[in-house]
């Protein structure tokens, strides 16, 4: 019973990171296609002022995933970490440019060293989402069990690329309608429609490859095919899927980009969860379930506990955080700004 509820957490963490994480993750993607120097100016300046603020904040639950696996289910940890390695590596090296080149990028002022900083964070932002995705699609093949050895089959295969270039195309659906509506609350007409356009492009890869990636799962990812397509799983993706075409209406509207965020997430955090109760009993098809992943039954009380506690302080925070920034009572200070607070300041004494 106790690892059913930590597995719950766990599964509440990574649709929590695919949504917060992946609007991030999307803005890059939109970075990278965004034009040259001159074109894609006003749609980075949108990116980098929509971002500042909590791009930070949204690893705050990979970390959270990361301890729940290690702490709660060290079996599936160990199994992930050692057959899968490379493709976590890679994400996790992916993670770290990107952030130094979205840190970077701004305050730099040779235009050369702009353009290998905003590339740095653009290539990034790809590369991290599909090495993840294609991890999960791995686990969900069934090539992945407790003493496998790294291998390119375990994360190379049919689903695994499918299940990364899903990834990319739900982090780019969910980036273009928060910027969508971020263009809206800076005030920038033209910025509205151009990301608007690019959520319902975004919105018709993900349905493109989520046909293909039903046809590629039937045979490869038997079991988890099964799950998606019967019961509560079956449920859960047509209600994703009506989330979805809510999403692309309400962009019909300007006033209405607020709610499309709302119906955005719900849609891919039910794919998310919909996913996770494909593969029950098992964190691994058809090798590893739940109770066999489980750590120590004293371990799983006291991570519960831990949970709630960093629930209630953490929480109201992260909650306020984002409804500021939302609301755009957070702006990062400008150079104007900089500069009247460095020209008030009242000069040292000797």
């Amino acid at each position: 019973m106790t690892e059913d509820v930590v597995a719950w957490v766990l599964l509440a963490a990574v649709a929590a990171y695919a949504c917060a994480g992946g609007t991030d993750y999307g803005a890059g993607f939109w970075d990278l296609l965004a034009g040259g120097a001159e074109r894609g100016r006003r749609p980075r300046w949108l990116i980098d002022h929509a971002m500042a603020p909590v791009w930070e904040t949204n690893n705050v639950w990979l970390i959270f995933v990361l301890v729940i696996m290690w702490t709660g289910f060290p079996v599936l940890f160990q199994t992930l970490f050692t057959a899968m390695w490379l493709p976590l590596a890679l994400a996790a090296v992916g993670l770290v440019l990107r952030g130094a080149g979205f840190a970077l990028r701004k305050p730099t002022r040779s235009l050369a060293r702009r353009r290998v900083y905003g590339a740095v964070f653009a290539v990034s932002s790809l590369l991290t989402p599909f090495f993840l995705g294609a991890a999960v699609g791995g686990l969900a093949t069934g090539r992945v069990a407790p003493g496998t050895k790294a291998s390119a089959d375990a994360w190379s295969n049919g689903t695994s690329v499918i299940a990364g270039l899903l990834a990319i195309a739900a982090t780019a659906f969910l980036g273009a309608v928060f910027l969508s509506a971020d263009a809206r609350r800076f005030d920038a007409a033209d910025l509205v429609g151009y990301f608007r356009l690019r959520a319902w492009c975004g919105l018709g890869a993900v349905a493109v490859l989520a046909l293909v990636g039903l046809a590629v799962t039937h045979d490869d990812a038997r079991y988890v095919y099964d799950g998606l397509t019967s019961g509560i799983g079956l449920t859960l993706v047509l209600a994703a899927a009506a989330c979805a075409v809510v999403t692309a209406g309400l962009l019909l509207y300007r006033k209405a980009t607020g709610w499309a965020r709302i119906t955005a997430v719900g849609s891919v955090a039910l794919v998310v969860v919909a996913w996770g109760l494909a593969q029950r009993p098992y964190l691994i098809p058809t090798s590893l379930t739940v109770s066999e992943a489980a750590g120590a039954s004293t371990t799983l009380r006291w991570l519960m506990l831990v949970t709630v506690i960093a629930v209630v302080l953490v929480g109201p925070p992260l909650v306020l955080l984002y409804r500021l920034d939302t609301r755009g009572t957070l702006q990062p200070l400008t150079e104007g700004d900089l500069r009247q607070t460095a020209a008030g300041r009242e000069p040292e004494s000797p």
